[in-house]
């Protein structure tokens, strides 16, 4: 009986202290890899645009088609953005390899690299995005939607239970985990050598273990990150949407890592246990995420309010990092 007391107990204190982990992004799901436990979770079905995540699934939709990742390909005006007019460090006229040009689309998050992708997908755009849409029913995520390749448009949407689904797929694929945890690369652009580095700076930082990692970023989605970490021996996929600023994005990412750890746990968990009700703490306490992505016994604790963070005044940002 008391082994059994102290076991809920444990949970109970768990759940508190995720209830307790402060979220700057809009939407967050944390899933344990291998048992599909959520961890953590805040409005994880709602469906947002999700700018430059959308790369994970062109990579994989050129990787299916098991195109030359030597053929070259070169820039064109076609590759150039019309809708966001984001900045690219690789030129009209460019010639690299596919291999360097999804490496670019991926590691740096370039929207020309990602576009050139699907003007060069046989059978051109159209095709590109049949196969998308093929993909995306096979790997069921029913509400996810992607118009194009780069996530510039905000037509591109999903949720984070969807992105969980997507995350797990991409990761099964040695090239973009080589991607898009390089650090840095250089690239020989019209004979000169260009450095390009990763847009998500936790890559190669101290004490990180990362996985998988894609950026994203329009003034829709706001900031989004996934990642595929390991802490404490743990193995955990992250889902980060629509934080207003990059410091939010990071700060969210620290302290997910530091509830995985039981940094966070140690820290919160009298305030947590005080603080929640214990019908919150029930509902949350071993959650499991079902083999379509949904989540057993849903409650409230998905959606908890937190107060929002003081904003600053926006500034022009290069779109979809």
């Amino acid at each position: 009986m008391i082994k059994k007391f102290a076991a809920a107990l444990l949970l109970s204190c768990s759940a508190a202290a995720a209830l307790a982990v402060p979220m700057g992004s809009q939407s967050v799901l944390v899933v344990e890899d291998g048992t599909g436990k959520i961890l953590l979770e805040k409005n994880a079905t709602d469906v947002v645009p999700i700018a430059s995540l959308t790369k994970l699934m062109t990579a994989m939709v050129v990787l299916d088609s098991k195109l030359d990742m030597n053929e070259q390909i070169s820039i064109d005006r076609q590759d150039v953005d019309m809708l966001k007019h984001s900045t690219s460090r690789v030129p009209v006229g460019a010639t690299l390899s596919r291999g360097e040009v999804l490496q670019l689309a991926l590691m740096s998050s370039d929207n020309r690299a990602a576009a050139s992708l699907a003007r060069t997908f046989p059978g051109g755009p159209e095709r590109f995005k049949a196969a998308v849409n093929a993909k995306i029913r096979a790997l069921g995520m029913t509400q996810t939607r992607i118009d194009e390749p780069t996530g510039l448009s905000p037509s591109n949407t999903s949720t984070a239970t969807d992105l969980v689904k997507m995350a797990t797929a991409a990761a099964a694929y040695p090239t973009i985990t080589q991607y898009t945890t390089d650090t840095r690369e250089v690239i020989n652009i019209k004979g000169r050598g260009v450095e390009y580095h990763n847009t998500n700076r936790l890559v190669g930082a101290k004490g990180w273990d990362i996985g998988l990692s894609k950026t994203g970023y329009t003034e829709e989605a706001g900031r989004c990150l996934i990642m595929r970490i390991k802490a404490a021996g743990k193995n955990a996929t992250i889902i980060l949407l629509n934080a207003r600023a990059n410091s939010a994005r990071i700060m969210d990412a620290l302290n997910i890592r530091r509830l995985i750890t039981g940094d966070e746990g140690r820290a919160t968990l009298a305030r947590a246990t005080r603080a929640a009700p214990a019908s919150l703490i029930r509902a949350s306490a071993g959650r499991m995420m079902t083999s379509k992505g949904a989540s057993k016994g849903a409650s409230k604790a998905s959606n908890y309010r937190k107060k929002a963070a003081p904003t600053k005044k926006p500034r022009r940002r290069r779109a979809a990092d």
